[in-house]
């Protein structure tokens, strides 16, 4: 009996002059899901690799988890007890202290400055993991910070950063900041004193803040131009698990009894990836929309089938055909549309997925998307859910018109003109 119901459906998909090809109305069916299913995968993709080149990007110059003291001065002077004690949280595999000031930068030999984020690390050379991966980005040069003859300080710059103010390895740059300030004793003028550093290294990492903004310099030299002496502005602290970097954070928070606060990377960038989560929803949302609409062709085709079939359907009654035989044909006509359009939906969103980030077709303004251009990432997880999703809308979609058809009245269906 199945073999009969199946090739019953199968006729039914087929056009009327008996060829193999399906009617038009099936295939219009068939391509409203695939159109739905490639489209959900497509942008679900193009989200989750936006998101994850944003999380990488920012992770290059950004710890998993900050250890950041409360006030407005930002100084931590414990910082050396905090440090041991955060080294002995499970799950912690690296830390290193860190000093953040702003300041203007202008290259030795001329008058334009420009605004800056001075970073103060341990040398590349200090023994130790690092706890970012900022120092792997070289392009020109490394993150030594060695003085050169003339016992000047060394410093790696962002790639824009350096060409604002034409600086290449070895030149000099002059750095103003709020630690080199001095008040003139007869006037009480604030008179900025200029600090000098040579260019040791030149960095490009593919975020435009980090190329455009910072300035990497020794831990030591950073506490004098920040002028906080001994102290530190934090803790920088490295997982060996990222994605569990909330847990690790609040046993941090629980062990330190001094005051400081732990922020793992989502929390120090919470409103970029809470947006990047709701723009990823609604588009789901609306594209999810689209599936469903294309459930309504589905509809309109298994009714349209049903009134062009009643006869044929009154004679199969008469012969002594069930009527849940009758509500099988329907529903394995439309989970044979729903398959075939689900599965062209999957290869075609796949396949275009993969050409979007193999070619990179979508470009993005830097300045304003932290990338250059949009990538995709693929999830499993979320194309399987989107391939249920749909059959099991292509498959609701059937009951109504498969009821309808096995209500029919065998007398009354032969009638019917």
């Amino acid at each position: 009996m199945r073999r009969l119901e199946f090739a019953i459906a199968w006729r039914y998909l087929r056009s009327r002059r008996g060829s193999r090809l399906l009617s038009l109305i099936s295939v219009i069916s068939i391509g409203g899901v695939l159109v739905g299913v490639s489209a959900l995968i497509v942008i679900m993709g193009l989200m989750n690799g936006m998101q994850r080149d944003m999380r990488d990007k920012i992770l290059v110059g950004s710890p998993d988890i900050r250890v950041l003291p409360y006030g407005e001065d930002m100084r931590m002077e414990d910082w050396r007890s905090v440090r041991d004690a955060v080294s002995k949280v499970k799950g912690v595999i690296a830390t290193a202290p860190v000093v953040q000031t702003q300041g203007l930068v202008r290259n030795a030999h001329g008058t334009l400055s420009t605004y800056m984020q001075v970073v103060g690390i341990d040398s590349s050379d200090a023994p130790g993991i690092d706890v970012t991966s900022i120092r792997t980005h070289a392009v020109l040069g490394n993150f030594e910070f060695r003085k050169n003859d003339r016992r000047l300080p060394g410093a790696a710059v962002g790639k824009l950063l350096a060409a604002k103010v034409s600086a290449f390895p070895g030149d000099t740059l002059v750095l103003l900041g709020q630690g080199n300030i001095e008040m003139n004793a007869s006037t009480g003028a604030i008179i900025p004193k200029p600090d000098s550093v040579i260019v040791t290294g030149i960095f490009e990492t593919g975020m435009y803040e980090y190329d455009d903004l910072y300035l990497y310099v020794d831990l030591r030299e950073a506490q004098r131009f920040a002028g906080m002496g001994n102290a530190v502005t934090g803790i920088e602290v490295r997982t060996f698990d990222r994605t569990k970097a909330g847990k690790i954070a609040d046993t941090i928070r629980a062990t330190l009894k001094s005051p400081v606060r732990a922020m793992d990377w989502q929390e120090q960038n919470i409103q970029l990836f809470q947006a990047l989560k709701l723009e990823k929803l609604g588009m789901g949302l609306i594209l999810f929309l689209v599936v469903i609409v294309a459930s309504f062709n589905i509809i309109s085709t298994l009714t349209m089938v049903v009134a062009d079939k009643t006869r044929e359907i009154g004679i199969l009654r008469a012969m002594g055909m069930p009527a849940r035989s009758i509500r099988r044909i329907f529903l394995w006509q439309g989970v044979a549309i729903g398959i075939v359009g689900t599965v062209g939906g999957l290869l075609l969103g796949l396949a275009v997925g993969l050409v979007i980030e193999r070619y990179q077709l979508i470009k993005l303004d830097p300045t304003v998307y932290f990338i250059d251009h949009l990538p995709v990432a693929i999830a499993p997880l979320e194309v399987a859910l989107t391939a249920l999703a749909s059959l099991a809308i292509a498959a609701f979609a059937t009951l109504y018109p498969a009821s309808q058809a096995a209500k029919l009245y065998p007398v009354e269906a032969i009638r019917h003109e």
